[in-house]
């Protein structure tokens, strides 16, 4: 890593970190304010570090400094102060013994009681990414306005927004309680979970795939495991799931940044040791009676890390399609089962039920139906590929439908 890739460096591993013990000092009133004394702490460094050198402790010296801060703006800013009194009293301390512990167990404490203040089910979809990227993935606001296509200005709104909706609905950085924590964990895991979907694809970036984004919902998925409370089924599922498709990221664009379908991708490029995590997790989160829709969706993708195309592995995952769509029931799940079921009973079978879905509007319906007409009605195939092209919206998929209408021709 080089001189000027450390500060970036580590505004993407400590700003999270900081921000969340302040918020949990302060309030999650005040996150605005933790988060203008984190960006002060870093923007100090990157002014002085390269005239004065890199300090022996990088990140401890990020600490020191941003401690300093808070204490310095604790002092002067005297309303500020007085609202921070009232609750220091009730804890027997005076203003001026303030601790801001950066240890790692309260980066930790705080970083998890961040996670279920951000996914509050008061705050839109859109806002908790933008808010996870932000406060919990140290994303700068152009780098999340370039994750939802969009300008700086519209981030700016959604986060402020967002903000104003923890201080008007009394979000506490808190783990909820017991009766309250299975209900919010499961908004918490699926956060995550659209925050990795948008880095496995986008359907509307041309870059389709943004690794950094499936890296950080691995990490917040991660943090959850680390604490009883929040290492569950679904919590295990849901890692595991991501550890298998991760695995396969390498191998699903060519060096030319073109997409590379399942069947042709090179088995070399799979990651194997995300595969191995990819099992452990499924193997832990078995030891849970339960099946949820990511321990499927994990299972299914265990069997997509099997390369052999026999008959064994395509009857399982159609079996698991069947459960998921019983518990979760969805047209991409019953579009995806389609897939397995032309592989076990054969494509016009496919054809047959791919009929009854009403998904003339996804491109991903007619890609397939293009698969399953392949091999017997090439016009068929044609057409349903530039159904696909007429519907897709980057650029990527463009070129690569374009290319499959070419060969078929």
């Amino acid at each position: 890593m080089g001189k000027n890739d450390l500060v970036p460096n580590l505004f993407r591993t400590e700003y999270s970190k900081i921000v969340a013990v302040l918020s949990k000092t302060f309030g999650i009133d005040h996150i605005a304010i933790a988060e203008d004394l984190t960006s002060e702490t870093f923007l100090l460094a990157a002014e002085t570090w390269p005239y004065q050198g890199i300090p022996e402790n990088p990140t401890a010296w990020l600490y020191a400094v941003a401690k300093n801060k808070a204490k310095n703006h604790f002092k002067r800013k005297m309303i500020f102060r007085d609202k921070i009194s009232d609750e220091l009293t009730m804890q027997g301390k005076e203003w001026d013994e303030l601790e801001i512990d950066l240890s790692d167990q309260n980066i930790e404490d705080s970083q998890l009681r961040m996670i279920f203040a951000i996914c509050h089910p008061a705050i839109s979809d859109s806002s908790q990414i933008s808010l996870a990227l932000r406060v919990l993935c140290g994303f700068g606001i152009d780098e999340i306005a370039d994750a939802f296509l969009t300008n700086k200005e519209t981030i700016n709104k959604r986060l402020h927004r967002a903000k104003e909706k923890l201080r008007s609905e009394n979000v506490q950085l808190q783990i909820p309680s017991e009766s309250q924590l299975q209900t919010r964990l499961d908004t918490v895991l699926r956060t995550i979970y659209l925050l990795f979907s948008e880095g496995y694809y986008s359907e509307s970036n041309d870059s389709i795939i943004r690794k950094e984004l499936c890296l950080e919902a691995m990490n917040l998925a991660y943090l959850l495991l680390q604490h009883d409370a929040t290492n569950s089924h679904a919590s295990n599922s849901l890692m595991s799931l991501m550890c298998f498709h991760s695995s396969r990221l390498e191998a699903r664009l060519s060096e030319n940044g073109e997409l590379i379908l399942y069947q042709d991708q090179n088995e070399n490029q799979w990651d194997k040791i995300l595969i191995e995590k990819g099992f452990y997790y499924l193997q832990q989160a078995s030891k849970w009676e339960v099946a949820s829709k990511y321990y499927l969706e994990a299972s299914i993708a265990y069997w997509h890390t099997v390369k052999n195309d026999h008959h064994e592995k395509w009857g399982s995952i159609l079996k698991l399609y069947d459960q998921l769509l019983k518990i979760d029931p969805s047209p991409i799940g019953a579009l995806n089962r389609l897939i397995a079921l032309s592989k076990v009973k054969g494509n016009a079978k496919a054809l047959e039920e791919a009929e009854t879905l009403d998904l003339q509007d996804n491109h991903f319906y007619h890609l397939l139906l293009s698969e399953l007409y392949k091999e017997t009605d090439h016009e068929k195939a044609i057409h349903s590929l530039e159904k696909a092209f007429a519907l897709c919206k980057t650029e990527t998929e463009k070129i690569f439908i374009r290319n499959k209408i070419n060969s078929l021709e």
